[in-house]
């Protein structure tokens, strides 16, 4: 790790390379080098790190784990449509990109509702 941590904080990552399977050296794009320097400064501070692609599909119960919900509470939301879905025979599949835009809306909501609930105690001077 701190190789890899040497090699990308040398001039930002530019100029890294890795190395093909015939020994031949091949230019990292800055996306990866920026994706790299994220995965690092994750595993450092401790956090498990997961790659996937955006356009993964979900089972309804792999989306409930992602949102921290239970299975009938994603179903919910799912019927209600607050979640697209596509089904696969009987079984409803949705977008990796659909659920972390829905998990960050409702992040983002929360951060709003608390943030109101501090202004309202602190003009209630319940709230140094």
């Amino acid at each position: 790790m701190e190789v890899i941590e040497r090699v990308l904080a040398r001039d930002g990552g530019e100029g890294a390379r890795l190395i093909d399977s015939a020994g031949d050296p091949v230019e990292m794009p800055a996306e990866l080098v920026g994706a790299l320097k994220t995965i690092v400064e994750h595993l450092r501070a401790g956090h498990g790190v997961s790659v996937a692609s955006l356009q993964a599909e979900l089972t309804t119960v792999e989306a409930a784990e992602l949102l921290n919900v239970s299975r009938p509470h994603l179903i919910k939301l799912v019927d209600g449509g607050a979640l697209p879905f596509r089904m696969v025979g009987t079984h409803r599949r949705l977008r990796l990109v659909d659920v972390l835009a829905y998990r960050d809306r409702q992040d983002a909501a929360a951060r709003e509702a608390l943030d109101e609930l501090t202004r309202q105690a602190e003009d209630l001077g319940l709230y140094d």
